[in-house]
């Protein structure tokens, strides 16, 4: 019986992994949970939100524990300044359970007990040393930063066989990937930060040797306009030969001009017929008809296609398996792509259509459409149809058409309309851009009709922080029919709509 309840809460703990305030509240609940607790925490004890990891002495304690027998004389000529309690036993042998590194997080854990830089060093090859000795296997490693060649010391071979997810980033020295490719050829999960914004072999080779790599995000982190070479086109090659693998691909170019280089993305992104979640921020593709009809996703789940016409977002709706859960992009932006206001109305009414006949599942979805009677009567099928929906960020637009105040009144007011009547009861946020506004006695009868899940609503406009919207608003919120009504900067609205 106590084998059970022990399965059961481990169970919980698993669930509970990116809940890190529940998790610290389980272990105080009695030993028994406690010692359930501790493996589960020290699984990945570099990851937690909410920890200031550069003053956490009680890290820092444990670490030193460890490394204090093994380096004792080293510490004591250098003065290292180390916690009296490390002379006292532990209640677990903690590192038996850690399955990771984050070289940062370690670093700044070790920097307590010196401020010099040499002794720094030395502290943290000795943990990195230690740990490959310690630990039956390496699950995650977070190399950025990284100034210690791990994969050298005797156990590291073993141990880095096993890694599942690798986080690093292009200022690396390509001999560590070199290095890496040497033992780590079982990735899964592979994040590069691009920070310097050149070719790196090294990735490219680490990518090659990967047997089943199925998730993998680029990101560039650099603030150079214009690249003397090009990062892209080598690592787009090494990364096409993983498409039967690859079940989730997320790139962010910053700098991806050169023809060439789209010429490659737009070849190989057909290839990744296994993808399951699809994002490209800022991609700037431009795909031919042909093109189109090759970018076929059955298994896909989540889309996101920043920076392009939604012809292309609704081609892939279209030849997808209808899995799609979330379609997620900034409207505003991909409305600036759209050539004239006849152009969007068309993409637009075609976009709404390709989602209620091709996504029964759609739970997150970003919609603009221009406030026509046509786009009304289809936007109110696509709530009838996609009963799963759960967010909407919404943008009613005239492209080039300046709208007067009441117009703009009249399309919130037609919108509500559509929501009351259509509304799916599962749906429980509504984000929404100010191309439309909503009267205060449009609003006030929307809410008193509202029959859906408490309603948290996001908005750009500053013309709910009236005081007569503000006292409305928390009427309802006393009434229980709204969460929350956040005002929030366009900026960091565009930031939401892509998660």
């Amino acid at each position: 019986m106590s084998k059970l309840i022990k399965d059961i809460l481990f169970i919980i703990f698993e669930e509970l992994q990116d809940d890190s305030k529940s998790l610290f509240s389980c272990l105080l609940v009695n030993k028994y949970w406690c010692e359930t607790m501790v493996p589960v925490l020290w699984r990945n004890p570099w990851c937690y939100s909410g920890i200031n990891y550069n003053n956490k002495n009680s890290l820092f304690i444990i670490i030193s524990y460890y490394l204090f027998d093994d380096i004792k004389e080293f510490i004591t000529n250098q003065r290292i300044q180390l916690p009296s309690v490390i002379y006292q036993s532990l209640f677990f042998d903690y590192l038996s359970f850690c399955r990771s590194i984050n070289v940062n997080t370690i670093n700044s854990i070790l920097s307590i007990g010196s401020s010099l830089a040499y002794n720094r060093f030395s502290m943290q090859q000795e943990f990195y040393s230690l740990f490959m000795k310690k630990c039956p296997e390496l699950r995650y490693l977070d190399m950025r930063s990284i100034k210690h060649q791990i994969f050298c010391f005797p156990e590291a071979k073993v141990h880095l066989e096993s890694l599942y997810e690798l986080r690093c980033d292009t200022s690396i020295d390509s001999s560590y990937y070199y290095g890496l490719s040497r033992s780590c050829h079982y990735i899964q999960k592979l994040i590069i930060d691009n920070i310097n914004p050149k070719p790196n072999y090294g990735i490219v080779k680490l990518i090659e040797v990967q047997k089943n790599l199925k998730h993998f995000e680029w990101k560039d982190d650099f603030f150079e306009d214009y690249l003397t070479e090009d990062p892209y086109g080598i690592f787009l090659l090494a990364l096409e030969k993983k498409a039967d693998s690859l079940n989730y691909l997320r790139i962010f170019f910053r700098c991806i001009y050169n023809i060439t280089e789209r010429a490659i993305l737009q070849m190989i992104l057909p290839k990744f017929h296994k993808l399951k979640t699809l994002i490209i921020e800022d991609g700037f593709l431009s795909f031919t008809d042909e093109q189109l009809k090759n970018l076929v996703y059955h298994d896909l789940e989540i889309l996101n296609i920043e920076y392009n016409r939604l012809n292309i977002i609704s081609s892939i709706i279209e030849n997808s398996g209808g899995r799609i859960k979330k379609i997620l992009f900034r409207p505003y932006d991909t409305i600036d792509f759209e050539f004239d206001d006849l152009s969007f109305h068309e993409s637009s009414l075609n976009f709404i259509r390709k989602i209620y006949e091709n996504c029964p599942l759609i739970e997150y979805l970003s919609i603009a459409f221009s406030p026509s009677k046509e786009n009304f009567t289809e936007f109110e099928k696509l709530l009838k149809n996609c009963k799963n929906l759960k967010s909407l960020l919404l943008i009613i637009c005239n492209i080039y058409e300046e709208e007067t105040e009441e117009k703009i009144l009249e399309n919130g007011e037609e919108l509500l309309k559509v929501l009351i009547s259509s509304t799916p009861s599962n749906l429980k946020e509504i984000r929404f851009y100010d191309y439309f506004k909503f009267s205060l006695e449009n609003l006030e009868e929307f809410l008193g009709k509202w029959r859906g899940c408490t309603l948290s609503m996001l908005t750009s406009d500053s013309f709910y922080e009236r005081d007569d919207y503000k006292k409305l608003i928390s009427k309802y919120k006393n009434d229980g029919v709204i969460k929350d009504f956040k005002y929030i900067s366009e900026l960091e609205l565009n930031i939401v709509c892509k998660s």
